[in-house]
């Protein structure tokens, strides 16, 4: 998870795109630029770009290379969220998503990578059988002892 000062620009904003969550500081500055050198975006922007930003946004930044500031980038999509001290934020955020069940995190990045390719059946189907894959395994049960218990949980991870 990138906590972004400064610029991100080419393949440091494509590096960014690729994770999970992107923080960025008020300081923070995006910008596909590989125009302005005669490229194209690679790294993945291809399919990282096109699947955080509608398609009209991201042509237009491969077309213009503009600077995108924290704000606005969070507004497209480039970015998840704007933070004052965005390696902080970044490191309290890895904290809370490693207390939660790693299966239950790992079947959610399932799904979430899988289910906009889908057809709403498939996707329907995807999630029924992720979830029950979690039902009753040991880490969900801890899951809920340690809700009810008012506990932090005890997860195992093979």
């Amino acid at each position: 998870m990138p906590a972004i000062h400064g610029a991100a620009f080419g393949g440091g904003l494509q590096l960014a795109l690729a994770c999970d969550i992107r923080l960025v500081a008020p300081d923070a500055q995006l910008s596909v630029m590989e125009v302005r050198y005669g490229l194209v975006p690679d790294m993945t922007a291809s399919q990282t770009l096109l699947r955080l930003v509608r398609p009209d946004i991201a042509r237009e930044l491969m077309f213009t290379g503009r600077v995108v500031l924290a704000e606005e980038a969070v507004l497209l999509g480039l970015a998840t969220r704007l933070a004052s001290d965005p390696v902080a934020s970044a490191l309290e955020l890895a904290r809370t998503i490693a207390a939660q069940s790693p299966d239950a995190i790992r079947a959610a990045k399932r799904l979430t990578e899988a289910a906009p390719e889908l057809a709403l059946d498939a996707a329907l189907r995807l999630e029924t059988e992720l979830q029950l894959e979690l039902l009753g395994s040991p880490n969900q049960l801890e899951a809920v002892q340690a809700a009810m218990g008012k506990r932090a949980a005890n997860f195992g991870d093979p």
